[in-house]
């Protein structure tokens, strides 16, 4: 199915959860904000929340440090 991942279209499997969206585009950062069609997706949900055909994800790795 095709999706909007930061902002450029990308093939991804059906049904797939945050949690597996991550692995499968091997997204390493521990700090990461992810949202749905401009709604925050908490942690604790990542595995419960699917993706859907035409879904906007956003990937947001914060600059933490100092």
């Amino acid at each position: 199915m095709i999706i909007i991942l930061n902002g450029l279209k990308e093939d991804v499997p059906e049904n797939i959860s945050i949690q597996a969206l991550i692995e499968f585009v091997k997204e390493g950062d521990p700090h990461l904000i992810v949202e749905q069609n401009s709604r925050y997706i908490y942690p604790t949900d990542y595995h419960s929340t699917i993706v859907k055909e035409n879904d906007v994800i956003e990937f947001i790795n914060p600059d933490l440090g100092g």
